[in-house]
């Protein structure tokens, strides 16, 4: 019985100090592994275009349509 009281007792701090922290450190988005066919032209943009921003070229694409859902609307998001 002393752990049923132990969690009886335990109280929150009013304040808690954060600034160590790291943001999403536990977050993991989920992604589907699939299969989609591109042209070559695009491939080689986003490939061009990833290598100068240094990230996924993977990456790029998944913001791109991201932003293109945003400006275009969307029913599911």
């Amino acid at each position: 019985m002393k752990k049923l009281e132990d969690k009886e007792d335990f109280e929150l701090k009013a304040e808690y100090d954060f600034s160590k922290g790291i943001r999403g450190r536990f977050y993991r988005p989920h992604k589907i592994s699939m299969s989609l066919r591109l042209d070559d032209d695009i491939i080689l943009y986003f490939k061009k275009l990833a290598t100068e921003k240094k990230i996924g070229y993977q990456t790029l694409i998944n913001q791109s349509l991201r932003e293109y859902l945003k400006e275009h609307g969307s029913a599911t998001m």
